[in-house]
């Protein structure tokens, strides 16, 4: 960051850090997905995926905490992808629950290999004791 006076106001506002970091990590993460035809959107979908038998879309929105109507769009590019389909409910017909292809598993585990190798490139400057404490603290004020 700069040494200009107005910066040091901004380098003291912590939501101000996180936004520049959400920005930074963000576009960091979207760069290492695209070759895989991903964006984090997607690939936090796949995660979410990867850890259960399947999910209504509704619930799949609520978890991840984005709008119903772009879960639509995302599982779309993810259907047409091959890697996540929407089958019936078994417990509720009139329901569709969204499972991930074996497609979407193998490129699950491409992705999150890329998806680490970005986390250490962002947390590189931080010690193995800083980073959990970093974890721990997002956790909290994240409320996940």
């Amino acid at each position: 960051m700069s040494d200009a006076p107005w910066m040091h106001g901004l380098q003291a506002d912590t939501g101000y850090l996180l936004y520049r970091l959400g920005q930074r990590t963000g576009s960091a993460f979207n760069a290492a997905l695209e070759q895989h035809g991903l964006r984090l959107r997607h690939h936090a979908i796949l995660r979410y995926l990867g850890t259960v038998d399947g999910v209504r879309q509704r619930e799949l929105a609520d978890r991840l905490g984005y709008d119903p109507s772009a879960i639509v769009s995302l599982l779309d590019d993810l259907q047409r992808l091959g890697l996540a389909e929407r089958r019936p409910d078994p417990a509720d017909r009139r329901s569709r629950q969204v499972v991930l292809t074996p497609a979407g598993h193998d490129l699950l585990r491409t992705a999150d290999h890329d998806s680490r190798r970005v986390t250490e490139d962002l947390l590189a400057p931080l010690s193995p004791d800083d980073r959990a404490t970093l974890n721990e603290l997002l956790q909290r004020i994240s409320a996940l």
